[in-house]
């Protein structure tokens, strides 16, 4: 039996990274919200992202019309830009069209922030980002994950712990306006994600 392949689903146009930390003692952390968003986009669009490319996990989505690569690194959260300057390089993708997703310790579960460009705002996987590949002009969709409990509490304690129920509720609404901002960033409307979501 033949089986007609495939056409070509066209060319990447797209980056959407999630950072996290890879490893099963790491899965629903807060240091994690940005793999959980991943897999949240992946189920919403129908992708898999198995495919071990990139020092990570990847898979292709169609999202809107647009081509766009999901991209998990797994090269730990503080060398997340070996990874993402890898797949840029492979498909030219310059840094305006490379989204990232990641926590924020000073949202609260639930919030988005999205942003066109800037700084790492102390996040090291966005540091390992702009540093590796020389430009901050990354359009990123923060997510929260709440603030540690009290100032003396660890930090790496903090963000490797995981949600509580009611946290996660809020956490799962937002991995659903995630996927809403994702797809106007890629339709070219990041001021109307920005209203609508920040």
């Amino acid at each position: 039996m033949f089986f007609k392949k495939q056409a070509s689903p066209g060319p990447v146009e797209f980056l959407i990274a999630g950072l996290g930390n890879p490893g099963r003692e790491y899965e629903n952390t807060r240091h994690n919200a940005g793999f959980l968003a991943i897999d949240h986009i992946a189920a919403k669009y129908g992708a898999a992202v198995n495919r071990i490319k990139f020092k990570g996990s990847s898979g292709l989505c169609r999202i809107g019309g647009r081509q766009a690569l999901l991209l998990k690194p797994g090269t730990f959260m503080n060398l997340s830009g070996q990874s993402v300057r890898e797949a840029m390089a492979f498909y030219k993708i310059p840094p305006e069209r490379a989204l990232i997703l990641f926590d924020d310790i000073n949202l609260a579960p639930g919030k988005l922030r999205v942003r066109r460009k800037g700084s790492d705002g102390g996040h090291n996987g966005m540091k390992n980002i702009i540093y590796l590949s020389g430009s901050d002009q990354f359009p990123r969709v923060k997510i929260g994950v709440g603030q540690k409990p009290n100032p003396e509490y660890n930090l790496a304690d903090w963000v490797l712990s995981r949600f509580t129920e009611s946290e996660r509720k809020a956490l799962e609404e937002a991995l659903e306006k995630a996927c809403g901002a994702v797809e106007l960033i890629l339709a070219g409307s990041i001021d109307r994600a920005m209203n609508l979501y920040n």
